[in-house]
Formats: structure tokens, sequence, C-alpha cells
């Protein structure tokens, strides 16, 4: 079997790759009958040279290969007939700017594997990025507190070297006594819980976080049955919440009196409360001074996140009285950090991260053939057609 790394075609340019030169090196060692080779660019975070000094062979053309491996889309003109694909096609919620690529990929009778929906017998996600997400989300948002708060400076993290400068930098935090509020309890949540214990914030409960005043920076976990009620006021029930979201309103607005900074990393589910509305964030008692917004939901769930911001310019204010955007520095706006492709700023730390799973958990099945069935349940398309899982894709590849 040869593997071919694809070059990162899509705009803007991605530095991330799927495999870092020294885990091409322990794929080749491991798999004697596994070749692998890598596509030459000069955008990814790890140069062509890297790659050949750990005898890797860095090529043009890669339509002798079996497996093609990416990250972002590959654009329509480069797909290769026939071939086995893997990347983050973005198309299982018919999100319309990919219909035409997956209704291509099933014309060329790809066959398409999508790392987001590459699940273990649980239901759990095998891989992502969304660790990295949460960590350099966290520490976006002691950044954007020490400007907006005018106490510190933090170097942006797409410029330190590695994650460990970056976590250096946390040396530099001044905080007195500010409470944040974290959500999100998968990859996302785990990586900002991984930064808040970096910067040294001490974990509190949430009787606690409500009841009490402290002394020093704290930080409440919020689970989501902590912001969401039933609106009869009967007990609330999580497995319900998530089969009849219409039956729940938020509660959040409990924490955001007694907050100056959410990090948010939940999942938002169609149909669910909102966390707070544009009114809500009126409210005289509503303190938040810094939203990190690492979900990134327009017009959603959180009433601030106007647009995406971006790694050279993440910050942007919102005005509640105006539901505007605004210089955050001025003095009643609310300082808003919403990058929607936060790994993006480590690409080295985060490529290395998901190719160690990658090396885990998905070569081994590519070579024996996926016993256990988890890259055919992944396939989204294959020999002309979308699989039976994905069918339901059909009327959204025939608008095209």
């Amino acid at each position: 079997m040869k593997i071919g790394l694809l070059r990162e075609e899509k705009l803007p340019a991605d530095k991330r790759v799927v495999f870092t030169p020294k885990q091409c090196k322990n794929i080749k060692f491991i798999y004697k009958n596994l070749n692998i080779v890598v596509q030459s660019s000069d955008k990814r975070c790890f140069s062509d040279h890297e790659y050949t000094a750990e005898g890797i062979d860095v090529v043009e053309d890669l339509h002798d290969c079996d497996v093609l491996f990416g990250v972002k889309e590959v654009p329509k003109s480069l797909l290769i007939p026939n071939k086995k694909y893997f990347f983050f096609s973005h198309t299982i919620k018919e999100q319309p700017y990919n219909r035409a690529l997956l209704a291509k990929m099933v014309d060329l009778k790809i066959e398409m594997i999508d790392y987001e929906v590459l699940k273990n017998t649980k239901g759990e996600r095998l891989l992502g990025f969304g660790r990295f997400a949460g960590i350099i989300g966290g520490y976006n948002a002691f950044l954007t507190y020490g400007l907006k708060s005018g106490k510190f400076a933090l170097k942006p993290a797409y410029k330190c070297i590695d994650k460990q400068e970056m976590f250096d930098q946390l040396n530099n935090i001044i905080l007195d006594k500010e409470r944040f509020i974290v959500t999100g309890n998968g990859r996302v949540g785990r990586g900002i819980i991984e930064i808040m214990h970096k910067a040294r914030i001490r974990q509190v409960l949430l009787d606690e976080y409500i009841n009490q005043e402290f002394d020093e920076p704290v930080f409440l976990h919020l689970d989501t049955m902590d912001y969401n009620e039933r609106i009869d006021g009967l007990l609330s029930n999580k497995q319900e919440f998530y089969t009849k979201p219409e039956l729940y309103k938020s509660s959040f607005t409990k924490f955001t009196k007694k907050s100056d900074v959410f990090i948010a990393g939940h999942y938002y589910a169609t149909g669910s409360p909102y966390l707070f509305t544009k009114n809500d964030a009126l409210s005289n008692d509503f303190n938040l001074k810094v939203i990190a917004d690492i979900s990134c939901d327009i017009d959603g769930p959180i009433a601030s996140t106007l647009r995406a911001s971006t790694i050279e310019s993440p910050i942007y204010g919102y005005h509640p009285s105006t539901q505007m955007e605004v210089d955050y520095n001025q003095d009643d706006a609310i300082a808003v950090m919403a990058v929607s492709n936060l790994p993006c700023e480590l690409p080295k730390d985060a490529s290395e991260d998901f190719g160690k799973s990658m090396l885990e958990k998905i070569i081994p099945l590519l070579v024996t053939k996926d016993n256990d069935k988890i890259l055919e349940s992944a396939t989204i398309c294959s020999n002309g057609s979308l699989n039976s899982k994905y069918e339901y894709l059909r009327g959204y590849i025939s608008k095209v």
C-alpha cells in the first residue's frame, strides 16, 4: 500500500499536516509493506527538507498512491478518480459550500473517509483538532482579558515557536479576583481545562462559585444541565434535554452576573436554548467583560458572536446597547475572541497531536482492513454512490 500526504490547497492556506516527518518515518519502520510519500509544499509547517531528512520521498505527482491523506477539503479540480481519500469534508451537515465537492467525489468513484465521523464502538470520535482548539482558545481568552483590562500582555500563540513557549507566556498573567466560566465536555472542553490548570487558576464547585467570594481568581466548569432548566419548572433530565430541547430554557444568566470571562467550548445542537440573548446582554447585572467563543456559532447561542475573527486580528468588540461591532477597548464593549481555526496558530504541535492519534487508531485499521467496521462507518461515498449511512445526503448533492 502506498500512502500520499496531500499538499493543502484550500485557501486561506492551512499549515497543518496529518503526519509529521518523524511520524512518517515511524510508519515505514513499523509497517514494512507500507510506503509513504509527501507532496511538495512551501506552505506546511514542516518543510520538504524535514521530510527528506527522515528518508521520506517528496514528490509532486500522487497518482500512483492508493490512499491520500489531507486536512482540509481537496479542491474539486485536483481530485484523482478512484482513490481512497481521508480529510475533513464538511459535508455531513449538508453544508451548501461543499455540495459540489461531494457530488464530484461520487462522480469520480472516490472512496471518501471523513475524520469527523471516525468513531469507536461507543460512538466517541477518534480524531480531531479539538484539544488544541481548546488550549489555544483558552490561552486567547487570557490574551484578550489582558488587553481589555490593561493588566498584562501576552505574545500571540501564532507568534510562539511551540506550545511550550505559549505556556511560558502564562507566567506574565496578572490577575486579582477574576472569575471564569468554562463550557464544553469534549476535546475542546478538556483543552480549555488544560490551559486553566497551566495558568494555575483554581477550579471551584458550582455552589461555591454562586455563593462564595474569593481572594484569588477561580474558574467553574459548567455541565450542560448547569445552565439549562425545564420551562415548566419540573425536574430537568439530560437525556430528555438532548431529545426534547424545546422543553428547556437557558439559566445561563445566573453565571453572567458573577463572571468576568466566559470561555465557550460547548457543542450547540440546533433547537437548543441560546445561552444568552441580545436582551440578556442589556441587563445591568450582565458582568462579562471577555467572551472567548471557541465554538464560534455565528448569530447563534452566544449573542455577542457577530462574526468569526482571524488569527492575526482575533478580537472585536460587541456593544450591548447598539448590538453592533465596536472597538473592543470601548468601556462598555464586551471583548469577543471568535477565531474559527484556532489549531492553525500552533500547526506543528496540533499536527503532532493529530498524527499521534492517527498512528494509534487509524493506520492499524487501514492495514488490517478494518475488522471492526470503523472505517466503513466513516465512508461517505464509494464506487460512485453514497454509502447507506449517508444516503440522506442524496437530495443534498442532487441540487448541484
